[in-house]
C-alpha cells in the first residue's frame, strides 16, 4: 500500500504494473489473508501497529473488490482499468494537441511494435493497454528467470521509453503544468 501510493504520485506506469502484480499475488496466495500476511506483510517493518493495520486493511479491501468485481481468476480491478482509461485519454490529447512533439515522435517510432502486439493480442485493446500488457509480460518472464531474446529486450527498451514519456506527461497534466486544450 505504501509503495502503491508513492508510485501513484511519482510514476503512474510503474504504479499500474505494480497493481497488476499485486492482483496476481493475491490470486497466487488464493485470497488468503494469513498467507498474504506471512508472505508479504510480515516482511515490512512498521514503526507502529497502526501502519501495519493500514496495509492489512488495504489488502483486505483489494480482496473484497476483486471478489465483488469478479476478477478472482483473471482481469483487472476497475480502479486499475480507470488508470488505463485516463492514460488512453491523455495519449489521444497529446497526439491531437501536438504540444509535445517528443511524445508524438516516440509514438510514431513505437507504433510498428504496437501493431505487432495487436496482431498477437486480444482484439479491442488500446495502444496504451497493449504496451502495458507487453511490459507486464516481460516483468513476469524476468520473475520466472526466463530467457529474453535480444530482440525482445530491444522492444522492451523502446516501449519503456515511450511509457516514461507518457508517465512524465501524465504527472505534468495532473499537476496542471500541461494544458492540452
Amino acid at each position: 500500500m505504501l509503495i502503491a501510493s508513492q508510485l501513484k504520485k511519482t510514476n503512474i506506469s510503474e504504479y499500474l504494473l505494480y497493481m497488476w502484480q499485486i492482483e496476481d499475488l493475491i490470486r497466487a496466495l488464493q485470497f488468503d489473508m494469513d498467507r498474504i500476511n506471512n508472505t508479504v506483510i510480515s516482511r515490512f517493518e512498521f514503526k507502529e501497529d497502526a501502519g501495519r493495520k493500514v496495509v492489512v486493511d488495504w489488502y483486505e479491501s483489494l480482496i473484497e473488490m476483486m471478489r465483488m468485481e469478479q476478477v478472482m481468476e483473471k482481469g483487472h480491478l476497475q480502479i486499475n482499468k480507470n488508470v488505463i482509461s485516463e492514460l488512453d485519454e491523455l495519449h489521444v490529447l497529446l497526439l491531437k494537441s501536438g504540444q509535445v512533439p517528443a511524445y508524438n515522435a516516440k509514438y510514431i517510432h513505437v507504433l510498428p511494435l504496437i501493431n505487432q502486439f495487436r496482431r498477437k493480442a486480444e482484439t479491442g485493446l488500446s495502444d496504451i493497454e497493449l504496451c502495458f500488457n507487453f511490459q507486464y509480460g516481460i516483468l513476469m518472464l524476468r520473475l520466472q528467470k526466463s530467457v529474453i531474446t535480444p530482440e525482445t529486450e530491444k522492444t522492451r527498451e523502446e516501449i519503456s521509453k515511450f511509457m516514461v514519456l507518457l508517465a512524465k506527461n501524465y504527472h505534468a497534466w495532473k499537476n496542471g503544468e500541461l494544458d492540452l486544450q
